[in-house]
């Protein structure tokens, strides 16, 4: 796995070029508001039964006699949980390589922001990382990874499962994985995950993603080892281009009527291009840009 020192520090750097911007906006955006005149702004809204007491807005209370939660607080204390798809698939070219440095990468922002966060990979089973905070605790999670059999048939709705019953409060979940599943059982994985803020993120190498390949070849099924000898033909190209296609179709309707976030990457992107892209919405909450 292509993790080094000098990634981390590029995420540093990152992170430092970000959080400058975020602040200098935030801060602005907070002056303003502070200044307004009796008025309920747009990112507060109503106090619910479960919400923490700490984010209200006593202010706001003071003007209107009603009990509102500040957005940005409540948007800010979000527990992350990375889950990290490390089934056979996963295995194909630079695939896992790639979605291992997504999910470090997410992992070790998400730490540089003093937030607390949750990083699990799944196959048939899931298993959970819970890193204490600090760079050389995050060097133990690395090493792990690297020693990762990435192997074996996924089971995402039991991966969905476990993560719901370890969230006990409205998170950040990030899943990473090329979704070669029954999209029945992504359908029910990500609608037992639907409260939570929910981002999607289906990888794929870019030689697998456009069947780069021609001539004969021996086709094997890295989950289940099935075997077939075949001929890519410009033919078999089309065809494979469309039902995936298809697939990958069907997938972002399923994240649409979840209210999920839906990303298709492919490993020839630059990387920290999609952490600016996940990230974008929270970035931008952060900023007072989006209320």
């Amino acid at each position: 796995m292509a993790i080094t020192a000098e990634f981390l520090d590029q995420l540093d750097r990152f992170n430092l070029v970000i959080h400058k911007r975020v602040t200098s906006n935030y801060i602005g955006t907070r002056e303003s508001i502070a200044s307004g005149q009796g008025l309920v702004f747009e990112d507060h809204r109503l106090y619910a039964i479960g919400d923490d007491y700490r984010w209200i807005d006593w202010k706001v209370y003071g003007r209107t006699d009603k009990l509102h939660i500040r957005r940005f607080e409540e948007e800010r204390s979000l527990t992350v949980h990375i889950l990290l798809d490390k089934s056979g698939s996963m295995k194909f070219m630079d695939k896992w390589d790639y979605a291992a440095m997504l999910g470090v990468g997410f992992a070790y922002l998400t730490m540089k922001e003093n937030e607390k966060f949750q990083f699990s990979t799944f196959a048939e089973d899931i298993d959970n990382f819970r890193p204490k905070r600090g760079r050389q605790h995050l060097a133990s999670m690395i090493h792990q990874l690297n020693a990762m059999k990435v192997s074996g048939v996924g089971d995402i709705l039991k991966a969905a499962r476990a993560v719901k019953k370890s969230t006990f409060s409205k998170a950040l979940i990030i899943i990473i994985s090329d979704f070669l599943y029954d999209l029945k059982e992504i359908e029910t994985a990500l609608a037992l995950l639907s409260k939570n803020n929910l981002k999607i993120i289906q990888l794929f190498d870019k030689k697998e993603y456009d069947l780069a390949f021609k001539g004969e070849f021996k086709l094997k099924d890295a989950e289940v080892r099935d075997e077939i000898q075949t001929f890519i033909s410009p033919h078999m190209q089309k065809v494979y281009k469309d039902k995936l296609g298809q697939h990958c179709a069907a997938i972002k309707k399923i994240c649409m009527d979840v209210g999920a976030e839906y990303h298709l990457v492919t490993t020839e992107q630059p990387i920290f291009d999609v952490f600016f892209e996940v990230l974008r919405e929270n970035l931008l909450l952060r900023s007072g840009k989006v209320k």
